[in-house]
C-alpha cells in the first residue's frame, strides 16, 4: 500500500471518529445509499440507510455529550481503487461515571466506497462485548444503571457488615476474655474521658479498687478452674452494681477489679463499695481455711474533682492506697483515701 493511500484511509477513519466522538450530526451525511452495518450493542444487520441514520441519531440522543475514544491499534486495507477499509481497536470513555465500557476493547470496521467523487461509508461493523442492549438503546445504560445500583447495594451491605465486624473487634479488644466485663485498656480509656469531662463540669469522679482476699490460697486449694469461676461470679456482681450508663466495671489485673463512678462524691462511692462487699458476701463462695470461710473482698475508695493541677493517675493511686490499707487492716473491709499520695 502506498503512503498516499494509507494517509487517505487514515484520514477517512479519523474523520469518522472525530465526528462520532463529537456527536456531530454531519456524520449521517457520510453514509452510502447502499449502506449496511451491524449495530454495536445488538445483533441486527441494518441494510437501510434511513434506519442507520435513525440509529446514529438515537445514539447521539442517548449520550449527547462528547465521548473520548482511546485508540489502541489501527489497521488499513486498500481493497480496490474505489474501496478501502479500516479497522480500529479502542476504549470508549463515556461522559458519565461508569468504567465498564472503558475497560472493554471495541473493534470498529469501516468500509469506504468512492461514490460520485466523494468517499462514503458503505459498511460499518462494530463489536462491543457488553451484551445485547434493550429496545431504544445504543449503549446498555439501563443495564449499567441497574448494575451500578446492585453494586451500591452490595457496597452498602459490605460496609454495614464491615462496620459490624469492626464494632465486634472493638468490643473484643475492650473486653476481658475471662470475665466478660471491660479490660484494663477499656478502663484506662474511660478514665481519661471521664477525667477530662470532670475538668469541664467540675463534678467529682470516684473510683473503687477491690481485690479478692487470699485468692492465691483459693487457687491453690480449689484449682484454677474454680478460681476462674470465682472471678466470673465477682465480675457479675460488679456488672450489676452500676447505676448509670457512664459507670464502668473492669478487671484491672489478676484478681483485682475497679469500678469508675462519674459524678459521684466520696460518701456515695463508699455506699456503692459497701453494697458490692455485701453482694459478694451473699454469694457465699466457700473459701475454707480463711475467716469467715467464704470469698470476701477488700476495697479502696477515692474521689476527686478533676483539675489541671492533678492527673487521673492520682485517683488510681489514692484508691490503690485505700485498698492497701484495707488488706493490711484485716481484709474484708472498705477504706477511703482522701488525699493524693
Amino acid at each position: 500500500m502506498s503512503p498516499e493511500r494509507e494517509a487517505l484511509i487514515r484520514s477517512l477513519f479519523m474523520t469518522y471518529l472525530e465526528m462520532y466522538a463529537g456527536r456531530d450530526d454531519r456524520l449521517t451525511e457520510t453514509f452510502s445509499d447502499d449502506f449496511s452495518g451491524f449495530t454495536g450493542g445488538g445483533d441486527v444487520l441494518v441494510t437501510d440507510r434511513a434506519e442507520w441514520v435513525r440509529i446514529t441519531r438515537q445514539d447521539f440522543a442517548q449520550v449527547p455529550l462528547p465521548i473520548r475514544i482511546e485508540i489502541l491499534d489501527l489497521a488499513f486495507q486498500d481493497l480496490a481503487p474505489t474501496v478501502v477499509s479500516a479497522t480500529g481497536f479502542f476504549h470508549f470513555h463515556l461522559p458519565m461515571q461508569e468504567s465498564f465500557l472503558s475497560r472493554k476493547i471495541v473493534r470498529l470496521l469501516l468500509i469506504f466506497r468512492l461514490e460520485g467523487g466523494g468517499w462514503k461509508i458503505a459498511h460499518s461493523g462494530i463489536s462491543v462485548p457488553y451484551g445485547l442492549v434493550r429496545t431504544g438503546e445504543i449503549y446498555p445504560l439501563d443495564a449499567l444503571g441497574e448494575r451500578t445500583r446492585e453494586l451500591e447495594e452490595l457496597v452498602e451491605e459490605r460496609t454495614h457488615a464491615l462496620e459490624e465486624a469492626n464494632a465486634t473487634l472493638e468490643a473484643l479488644s475492650n473486653t476481658d476474655g475471662l470475665t466478660g466485663i471491660a479490660n484494663r485498656r477499656a478502663f484506662d480509656c474511660r478514665l481519661d474521658q471521664e477525667w477530662r469531662r470532670g475538668q469541664r463540669t467540675g463534678r467529682p469522679l470516684a473510683l473503687l479498687m477491690l481485690d479478692l482476699d487470699n485468692f492465691k490460697h483459693y487457687n491453690d486449694r480449689y484449682g484454677h478452674l474454680s478460681g476462674d469461676r470465682c472471678l466470673r461470679a465477682v465480675a457479675g456482681i460488679l456488672a450489676r452494681a452500676g447505676r448509670r450508663a457512664d459507670e464502668i466495671a473492669a478487671r484491672y489485673g489478676g484478681e483485682e477489679f475497679v469500678v469508675l463512678l462519674p459524678e459521684t462524691a466520696c460518701d456515695e462511692a463508699v455506699g456503692v463499695a459497701q453494697l458490692i462487699q455485701k453482694a459478694i458476701w451473699a454469694l457465699a463462695l466457700p473459701h475454707e481455711g480463711t475467716v469467715p470461710a467464704i470469698v470476701t473482698v477488700s476495697l479502696g475508695v477515692s474521689a476527686l474533682i478533676p483539675s489541671p493541677l492533678r492527673v487521673s493517675e492520682d485517683l488510681v493511686r489514692m484508691a490503690d492506697a485505700g485498698l492497701y490499707r484495707a488488706k493490711h487492716a484485716g481484709r474484708n473491709r472498705v477504706e477511703i483515701e482522701l488525699q493524693p499520695s
